[in-house]
């Protein structure tokens, strides 16, 4: 497991069906150690705080096993680092093998899985290309989003290091499917809402997802 590349951006103004929308989504790959804040990485900020940011979503993890489906599916786009508007491009890891609630320890700096990315307009806008957001939905390549635990520095190439796992067992592929009514395992969900590291709004939708199957 590693970090392949680490990639910041400040929000920028761009067009979008005739108006101006604000958005953090463009990433570029930087060398050398980058601090690890409260709530971001140096060099990077989340444009709308409503949906993006906050202690649940400070940092973005992608695997990078997954351009590999996205140059066959969409040949025609290019996919630098960050592409998908990651903060850190990683390999080793992917939804259904790491769990909410696990920890991770890159250089020294220590994380929180909290939950996927689910997909926006704004990709589309990274990509000029709005279709992507479906294929992006459709396809479960989320990705994922970590707290800061312990704040450091981090820097490509670093060995990632699994320190802790989350006694509940939900993946991060699970919330996806649960999330997109892929599933509906009532002992799954129940587990789900045992997970500290969960945010609230995800666990309300849980629990009104276990209403109706009840």
């Amino acid at each position: 497991m590693k970090l392949l590349s680490v990639n910041v951006g400040k929000p920028r103004s761009v067009a979008h069906n005739g108006k101006r929308v604000r958005t953090g989504i463009f990433k570029s790959a930087v060398e050398g150690r980058v601090k690890v804040n409260e709530l971001n990485l140096d060099g990077d900020k989340q444009a709308d705080l409503r949906y993006h940011g906050g202690w649940s979503k400070a940092v973005y993890a992608y695997p990078h096993e997954h351009y590999d489906f996205w140059r066959a599916t969409l040949p025609a786009l290019d996919y630098p680092f960050g592409a998908f508007g990651e903060n850190l491009s990683i390999t080793g890891i992917l939804e259904d093998e790491i769990c909410i609630g696990d920890k991770l320890e890159i250089g020294s700096a220590r994380f929180i899985v909290t939950e996927p990315r689910f997909p926006c307009y704004k990709l589309g806008i990274r990509f000029d290309l709005p279709e992507i957001v479906l294929s992006f939905y459709l396809s479960g390549r989320y990705g994922f989003y970590l707290a800061v635990e312990k704040q450091g520095e981090i820097e490509a190439g670093a060995t990632i290091e699994i320190v802790h796992r989350d006694e509940n067992r939900v993946s991060i592929g699970d919330i996806i499917r649960l999330k997109n009514d892929l599933s509906k395992d009532k002992d799954l969900i129940n587990r789900a809402l045992q997970v500290d590291a969960l945010p609230e709004d995800l666990k309300r939708r849980l629990r009104g997802k276990l209403k109706k199957i009840e």
